[in-house]
């Protein structure tokens, strides 16, 4: 037997080549690298072969199989480039088959073919069932980690009770750990499901969003943090009578934005922590004790000593003013008409109001110059003339010297008399307005006992009793 074997080689492809010619090229360039010049089968047979082989497959439409001198001619539809790549290399495949002329036309898809569409989602279900063993453990490790996150803020809270005392700090602490916790959790699932960079991104990308949130809520994170120093420092505390950022009041709630405070007026005041923490503060509670002062003026021809000794027993009369420490009458300036006196006395700040407390003793003092001939002359309006103007009348008769008789002279009008009670009705009593604003606080505005960051101070108990005895307490907007 003789055999020839000839190599091919693809002829160049000429500039401004046909379709026909560029189909002739592809079908040249499958011609095998081996002829057989003394073939075994039969066209017929290799015909019938490949033509039962491609109806079998059900891939083609109206296959068409023709052999001529070892030549496969194959005609037909098909629906892809792969089933027609896939004909011509079975026909080439085939025993005793010189070349192979692959004529099959690819069908375009119609627009409402939805077979593609279709094998994608089925690709994704294939996908999906195959990671699902890999999905179950993730969400299990992911659960396991939150709970051990909840689980490790509660022990943390538990143990830093009696060691904290600020709950919000402790809050914080506990809250940390357990998103430390969770996050561990989350970076263990991302690098079991393979996402090993992305698991360090979320790990690394965590500070950087505290430090961009950080910058962007400036001021929210700088109150949070004032919030967090006060309640750990505790300057004061629920119902303390304290003076901040220039407004005076009792503390009602001190949460993670803003201090509560109830004026004196009547008003609730919302202050900035940051604003409380960096501002001078006096607390009027934490020192029951308060001195308080007020300043009175007497003429030049009175007695400076004999005023001191008069306003001292006033003050030590009145029941009110703590004789210790002890209160003072000291000569405070020389003005224009009056030696004015600077009076200070002190008082029990938890049970006394310094408002009534003063206006009484400015009353009672009052009373006691006027008692005793101490005049108190307005520097605005009386000037003094040590000795003296002399008048001369109209008719050359001197002043003093009058027609009118003596039984008709009006009497001069004295001092009205000042009534001697400590407290008179308009000052409403010397008690402490603590309670009157307490009330006043519950009826303004309902704040969440929750959100309060600070113990209730023990002086306020009573206050408290009074609230809960008072019909406020039938309110359903108070907490």
């Amino acid at each position: 037997m003789l055999s020839v074997t000839a190599t091919a080689q693809e002829p160049p492809l000429k500039a401004g080549t046909s379709p026909a010619a560029a189909l002739a090229r592809e079908e040249l360039s499958l011609a095998p690298a081996k002829v057989d010049v003394k073939p075994v089968a039969r066209d017929e047979e290799i015909g019938k072969r490949l033509q039962s082989v491609l109806e079998a497959t059900d891939w083609f439409t109206a296959p068409e199989v023709r052999v001529e001198e070892g030549v496969v001619f194959l005609k037909g539809r098909v629906a892809s480039d792969e089933l027609k790549k896939w004909a011509g290399d079975l026909a080439r495949n085939t025993q005793d088959v010189v070349a192979v002329a692959n004529r099959m036309e690819v069908a375009e898809p119609s627009i409402w073919d939805f077979g593609a569409a279709w094998q994608g989602l089925s690709g994704l279900w294939r996908d999906f069932l195959r990671s699902l063993p890999l999905l179950l453990l993730g969400l299990l490790i992911l659960g396991l980690s939150v709970g051990a996150g909840l689980l490790a803020a509660r022990r943390t809270r538990s143990l830093l009770r009696h060691r904290i005392q600020a709950r919000l700090l402790r809050n914080v602490i506990a809250g940390g750990i357990g998103a430390m916790v969770i996050l561990m959790g989350t970076y263990i699932v991302l690098r079991v499901s393979g996402l090993t960079q992305l698991a360090l991104t979320v790990v690394g990308g965590t500070g950087l969003v505290g430090l961009a949130v950080g910058i962007a809520f400036r001021d929210i994170t700088e109150n949070f943090l004032a919030s967090i120093f006060l309640s750990m420092q505790r300057p004061f505390e629920t119902g303390d009578l304290v003076e901040v950022s220039g407004v005076t009041g009792y503390v009602q709630q001190l949460n993670v934005r803003t201090t509560i405070l109830m004026a004196l007026d009547g008003n609730l005041v919302q202050i900035p922590n940051a604003s409380v923490y960096k501002s001078n503060l006096r607390n009027f509670t934490t020192n029951s004790n308060r001195r308080d002062q007020f300043d009175v003026g007497i003429g030049y021809d009175d007695s400076i000593t004999e005023a001191q000794e008069i306003a001292l027993q006033v003050l030590m009369d009145h029941p009110a003013v703590l004789s210790e420490p002890e209160p003072l009458v000291l000569v405070d300036s020389l003005g224009k008409a009056t030696v004015n006196l600077r009076v200070y006395f002190w008082i029990n700040g938890r049970e006394h109001s310094f408002l009534k407390v003063r206006s009484s003793m400015i009353r009672l003092v009052k009373r006691a110059y006027q008692n005793h001939g101490i005049s108190m002359p307005d520097e605005a309006r009386e000037v003094v003339f040590p000795q003296g103007i002399p008048i001369t009348m109209l008719d050359g008769r001197p002043a003093g010297m009058t027609d009118t008789p003596a039984e008709e002279k009006l009497p001069a009008a004295g001092p009205l008399e000042e009534p001697d009670v400590v407290s008179t009705k308009a000052e409403g009593g010397l008690e402490s307005e603590a309670d009157v604003l307490d009330e006043q606080a519950r009826q303004a505005q309902p704040l969440r006992e929750g959100e309060n960051l600070l113990p209730r101070s023990p002086d306020s108990s009573s206050s408290d009793g009074a609230a809960r005895n008072s019909p406020a307490k039938s309110d359903p907007r108070r907490p």
